[in-house]
Order: C-alpha cells, then structure tokens, then sequence
C-alpha cells in the first residue's frame, strides 16, 4: 500500500513547477443560443502557443506570467473568438460561442474541436460524434441511432445485422463501458437488439474511446462509449420531434430560470403494437403484441458562479406478448433500463474543479409464462449504487491533472424462477443473488514537455470484492451437491485488486503531423453470460467470484496522424495488439439451464491485432470519410476445439466503410453509407448420419467455416422547406433507403432435411440454406422543431 500512496504521489510531484508568480484566467464556455457547456472546447494562448480544452462541463483554466495575452476561444461548428487581455491578477472569464449561421462547413465526424486537435492532442482511439452528423446518416426504418453511427468508424464491428451491439478491436461486447450521463447501461437494445435505447433529440453528443483509454475509466477491457444528454435550453423554450414508420418522439426544453436553470424531457415510443392489432385481432394470436419506449428527463440548476447541480434520469422499456387462441399458453416479457445520476460541480479556485457523482442504474429481465394452468415467472437483472468524485487541476497552462476515484455496490440476480400450479407454489432452489464491492482510484496528467512532446500518464488502482450473503456449494463427480459454506452478510467471499498503468506519448512535428504510442492495463470484474451474438435480454451479468476470476488485458496501440489542407482532411493509420487473460466461455457440450451458469465456465486467453486506416473530410459542401480495418482475432481454451486455437466469431479480416454528405442548397442534403465485411466465422456440421432411427450431427472445429461476405449500401436525403425568418415551427423530410440493392446479407444457415424410406434403412438429403432478416426497406420521417 505505501508503494502505491508513493507512485501516485511522485506522479504529482513531478508536475508541481517553481518559477515565477503567475496568475490564471479560467471560466466556462458555452452555447450562446442555449446555455449548453461546450465540452472540449479549445483556449489557445497565442503567443506563446499554449492552449488547453474544457472539460466535460465546459470549464477552463490557464496559467501564465504577468502581461498581455491574445486568447483564441474555439469549437468545430461554432464562430471563434479572439479576446486581448492584460493578466495582473486572477480573471473569471465565461465565454459564450455562437454556432455557425451556415452550414458548408459543418463538421462531420467531431473527432477534433479545434485546428489540428486531433494532431497535438494525446488522445489515440478517440472519436467524438455529434448528433446532427448521425441524424443525417441513412436509418433503418428512419431511425437514428448514434451506436449504429459509431459502427461505421474503424475498429469497429456491427454485432449482427441490424443489431446495436458492437464489438472493438476485437474485444466481447461486455467489454465496452456504455454510459449515459456517467450511469453505466447494461442493455443498450430495444426490439430484441435491433435499435439502441439512446434516443438521439436527448443527445447531445457520444465519444468513442477504443484506445488508449485513460486512467479515469475503469472496468471494462475494450473501450468507452459516453454519452451525455443534453442539459436543456437555459434561454428560452424550445421543442423537437418526428414521426417515422415504426415510432415517434417528441422532446420539449426550456428555463426554469432564464440563463440560471432549465430542464428538458424527451420521450419516444413504438407504434407497432397499434398498427399491428387490427390484424393480430382478427386471428389466433388475438392479444399479442409488441412495443417499446423511452424517457429522458434533465434538469439544472446554477447555484451560484462556483457551484452547479444536475439531475438526469432515464427509463426504457421493452415489451413482448404472445397469447393462442384459447388462452392456455400466454407469455410477457418485459425487459428495460433505468438510470437516475444526481451531480454537483463545484469549483474551488482558479485552478481547481471539482465534480462529486451519485448514480443508480438497474436492468432487469423477466418472462411470465402460462401453459395449461401452471404459471411460471423467470427473472433476471442488475442493480448498481455508484458514488464518484473526479477533480480537474491545472497547476500549469502545460499540466491538466486529473484524480478521483469511485464505488460501486453491485446486485447480481443471475436467474431466479418461481411458479404456481393451481394452488401450489413451486419454489426450486436457484434464487441466487450475489453482492459485490467495486472500487477505482486514479491520478492522470496530461502533461506538454515541449512543443513536440507531450505526455498522458496515468495509474489506476481497481478492486472488485464478492461478499455475503452467499452460500457455495460443493459438487461429486455426478453434479449432486456434497455440502456448503455459508458467508454471512458482508462477508468477503473472493477479492481481486491491481494496478493500471496507462501511458499515451505523442511526438507532433511541422505543426500537421504526430505520431502516437499507447500502452494500457486494464481489469474487468463483470461479465455478460451470453450463447447469441446479438444483444438480446436473455443475456445474463455475473461478478467475480470464488470460480470467475477477473479479465486482464494488456492494449498497445501506435498512430500516424496527419492534417491537410488547412485541416480539411484529416488521415490517420494506426497499429494496435490486444492480449487478454481469463476469458470466458460455457464448456462443451453445455445446455442453457436456469441454475447458477458459473460451474459450466471455462476460461482461456484471447489475441486481437490489426491496423486502421481513417481519412475525414470535414469542411465544404461534400464531407464525409472512409474508414478501413484489417484484424486479426483468436480465443484458445483448454477445454475448447481440443486446446487449439481458433477465431472468435467476431473474427472478422477487412470492414470497409465509405461515408458521405452532400449539401446541394440549403434545402436539399443527401448522404450514402457503403459498407462491406468478411463473412463472419461460424461452426457447422460436417457429418450427418442415423443412430437407432435419430439423426446425429458431426461438428466441424470451432469457427471453422465463414459465412458469406456482407455489404450493403444506404441512401438518404433531407428536405427543409422554406420558411420565414420569423415563423417559430419549422419542419423538415428525411427519405431514406436501406439495403439499396436488396443484398441478402446472412444472419445464420442452417440445415434442411429430406428424407426418403425408413429413417434406418433409408436416405436423407442436406441442404444448407442461409436466413436472411432485411430486404430492402425504404422510409419516411417527418422531424419538426419549434
């Protein structure tokens, strides 16, 4: 323990500079037509050529030697602003910017917030991704999702066809950290995983962090999504929505204290159900049906200059019905998230930010099924108690430190079932929760050596504890159990811990070009129990315990990165190798159960490696870019395809994606997204042969087939009617097209049988054929504002 309270330390010390008295300007900067916090918003002092961004609530803070200043105030999107000032003495400096009033130059892919950002920066594996960017991308059935908009970025792959998991550089979908106002989301999926649960007029942006991923995340191997809603319209009282094929929303923001506090709710929800019940009605499977919905709600509150206070919360929830026609078999599944975050900012001084958090998070899952009067009820979930406090420092105009640290209580309920027939209640013996600690502290510093290097260096320390109460369980060869220990409530029953180092290096020459290095440790303590490979509800979270240790990876990643023409394209190229340790997967020859699934894992190690190629064009009438992966990904279990080796269903060697947006006027946009991948690894039988009159299949090795390569080009325009300087309402057209051509992309073959004569004697005949789920689906969404 005194090691590490001195490694941290020396990391503090190390940036603390004598010199001469100096004083700071610092602030906030803003959204002039909202109020809105500009988060990485760049303040560069010109000469001498310092600068630094905001932070995630829009505050600033720079340090100089008494004089004179030219201060340049920046943010893609947004109008510029250049200040003179004479420092003799401690300013606060609130800087208002206003958006663009054209749109020519709008940006694409916000993966920089100011003049060769992306370069100077030590930021690796970020994209930021602004929300009118996504909301100009083809949709399917009109649509807009942001995680599907962060598919099309490289190093990163589509969970399925349609489906709003994803998997980076080829880590497991439980290894992406998701959160929506720092709340981590457990499920991200409506309509079985086809729609993501981020209703995109609450956004207000979503940032990627597939590499290099600093200190003060935790918990996950892969990467980051963080997606912040917006805070609401300070200003004035402002609304937005659409009516598209399969849903419709509707968001309303505005002050409840003109320029000191203001609130938005947003709300969305499916038609199906409502469409599709006249039809269902009239048939067998009267009373069936299926719908899904959000809420976002924000409010905030300006306290005072150095103090500010947010509530956000979210709800979702998706529900499916089946019922026959004489009502003996019925079924409901409900399944959701909700999410409820409580913070206050508080700012010390000049220098010193602060942000305390308290957040609660729960998913749960449940089926109820009815046969012949015997009730049954399955549930399954997730509850989270989160405490965070995060402090931003700025000693120096060349240090931004950052340190905290945070808490989570976790609830795990596996799978419990219960039931009742006629007057029976049936109880089995597998209502198994399980409590767990988790913690992380950390220190960064973001620190500019020189004008050509510049360092991130960070430590966080990850502990994860499993505790009662708990009882395990000891099993005979046979699976009966033997015998037991009881923990007592609070009681330790396993504890992992370790170091993270992370280091980012960047080397920035001519002022348009750097190279970066990246190398990480990473520690993740919760995994999602999953046979599919897509996002469905069935998909079960489980801790570490006494049998599941933890999952360890080590991420390198190394970058070229270089600006042109006055920062119109912006190419990257980047190497990255991923090694992890105790991954997880069912042993063979497991079947799905509902008892406790941690006695049927097995664990092994995994490999990732690849390279990236990114050019973005992000000003003029046509912008865009393309971005391309060639990757390699393998998993190797002892207990697995006879210890060998072999790729991981998401293995997956070239992904194309071309993305494009052309302004004709300021009328018409249209966009167009092409994508294409190498056919999916799959395992498939290769023998069939009949055992005392049953048919037995012979598998090949795990992985050892691909499926068909998928592509598929989308197409959309935007229509924005005139409509008068003074007229508040304004609507606007968006036509789209999915799966122009009509490719019949796989989702997953399978085996049909003929037979002929007696199954002992006779033959049979196998055919592989291939499901395919979308055919080309056109749209039309009317979105409006006032």
């Amino acid at each position: 323990m005194m090691k590490r309270f001195y490694c941290l330390s020396l990391l503090l010390l190390i940036i603390v500079r004598a010199g001469a008295q100096q004083f700071t300007i610092s602030g906030f900067v803003k959204d002039s037509t909202n109020g809105e916090a500009l988060s990485g918003a760049t303040i560069q002092v010109l000469k001498p050529f310092v600068g630094v961004q905001s932070n995630n609530y829009g505050f600033y803070s720079i340090s100089l030697p008494p004089g004179n200043y030219t201060f340049l105030f920046s943010y893609l999107g947004y109008t510029s602003r250049v200040i003179t000032l004479e420092l003799t003495g401690n300013i606060v400096r609130h800087q208002e910017l206003a958006p663009r009033s054209f749109t020519a130059k709008e940006v694409v892919v916000q993966a920089t917030v100011s003049k060769d950002a992306n370069v100077q920066s030590t930021d690796i594996g970020r994209i930021g991704l602004s929300v009118a960017t996504a909301k100009k991308l083809p949709s399917m059935l009109g649509e807009v999702d942001i995680l599907k908009a962060l598919q099309l970025m490289p190093g990163v792959q589509a969970a399925g066809e349609g489906n709003s998991g994803m998997y980076v550089r080829g880590g497991a979908q439980d290894q992406n950290l998701i959160l929506l106002d720092e709340a981590p989301v457990y499920n991200t999926g409506h309509l079985f995983g086809f729609f993501s649960v981020f209703n995109a007029d609450a956004i207000r942006s979503a940032t990627l962090i597939k590499g290099g991923m600093p200190a003060n995340y935790g918990g996950r191997l892969s990467s980051v999504v963080d997606v912040s809603m917006k805070e609401g319209n300070n200003k004035e009282l402002q609304g937005e929505g659409g009516i598209g094929f399969i849903a419709s929303r509707l968001s309303v923001q505005g002050p409840i204290r003109k320029n000191k506090s203001s609130f938005i709710i947003s709300g969305r929800r499916t038609y199906l159900d409502l469409i599709t019940k006249p039809f269902i009605n009239n048939t067998n499977y009267k009373g069936s049906g299926y719908y899904f919905y959000d809420l976002n709600a924000k409010v905030n509150f300006r306290l005072s200059d150095k103090d500010h206070l947010y509530v956000s919360a979210y709800t979702g929830k998706d529900v499916f019905s089946f019922h026959n026609s004489d009502r003996s078999f019925n079924v409901r599944i409900p399944w959701g998230n909700t999410t409820a975050t409580l913070r206050w900012n508080h700012v010390f001084n000049s220098k010193l930010f602060m942000n305390t958090s308290l957040i609660y998070n729960r998913y749960k899952f449940q089926v109820s099924a009815l046969q012949n009067y015997f009730d049954v009820k399955i549930t399954s979930g997730i509850n989270d108690g989160n405490a965070k406090l995060d402090f931003d420092y700025y000693p120096h105009a060349r240090h931004h430190i950052k340190f905290g640290g945070n808490y989570i209580y976790h609830t795990f309920t596996p799978s419990t079932i219960g039931g009742q027939q006629d007057s029976v209640v049936l109880s089995p013996d597998n209502a198994v929760r399980k409590y767990a600690h988790e913690t992380g502290l950390y220190v960064m510093d973001d620190w500019e050596i020189s004008p050509h290097f510049r360092l991130n260096l960070g430590l966080r320390h990850s502990g994860f504890m499993q505790i009662g109460p708990y009882t395990r369980y000891f099993y005979d060869s046979r699976g009966k159990k033997q015998d037991s220990v009881v923990y007592g409530r609070g009681k330790a029953v396993g504890t992992y811990s370790g170091l993270e180092p992370r280091i980012i290096l960047r080397y920035a020459w001519k002022g348009n070009q750097s190279v970066k290095v990246a190398a990480t440790r990473h520690h993740q303590f919760i995994h999602l129990v999953s046979n599919a490979g897509t996002t469905l509800p069935t998909d079960v979270w489980v801790p570490s315990t006494y049998l599941v240790k933890p999952q360890i990876s080590w991420h390198y990643t190394a970058g070229y990165f270089r600006n042109f023409k006055d920062n119109e394209y912006e190419l990257s190229a980047a190497l990255y190798y991923k090694q992890m340790d105790q991954q997880i997967e069912y042993r063979e020859g497991y079947t799905p159960a509902l008892s406790d699934p941690e006695n049927d894992f097995i664990f092994g190690k995994g490999e990732a490696y690849g390279m990236e190629w990114f050019l973005n064009k992000s000003q003029g009438r046509l912008t865009g870019w393309v971005g391309y992966t060639l990757g390699w990904t393998w998993r190797q279990f002892p207990g697995l395809n006879d210890g060998k080796r072999y790729p991981a269903k998401y293995d997956r060697r070239h992904d194309l994606s071309v993305v494009a947006s052309y302004e004709l006027n300021k009328r018409w946009t249209f966009s167009g997204t092409f994508i294409y991948g190498s056919g999916n690894a799959t395992t498939l039988p290769e023998t069939f042969y009949f055992m005392e009159g049953t048919l037995i299949q012979g598998y090949s090795r795990i992985n050892a087939y691909r499926m068909a390569a998928y592509h598929r080009l989308d197409l959309a325009a935007v229509y924005k009617p005139a409509a008068g300087k003074k007229r508040r309402f304004k609507g606007s057209w968006t036509f789209s097209v999915y799966n122009v051509y009509n490719r019949k992309n796989p989702y997953f073959i399978y085996f049909d049988q003929e037979t002929n004569g007696v199954r002992s004697a006779g033959t049979v005949k196998m055919t592989a054929k291939q499901v395919s789920l979308f055919p080309v689906l056109p749209s039309v969404t009317y979105n409006f504002s006032f």
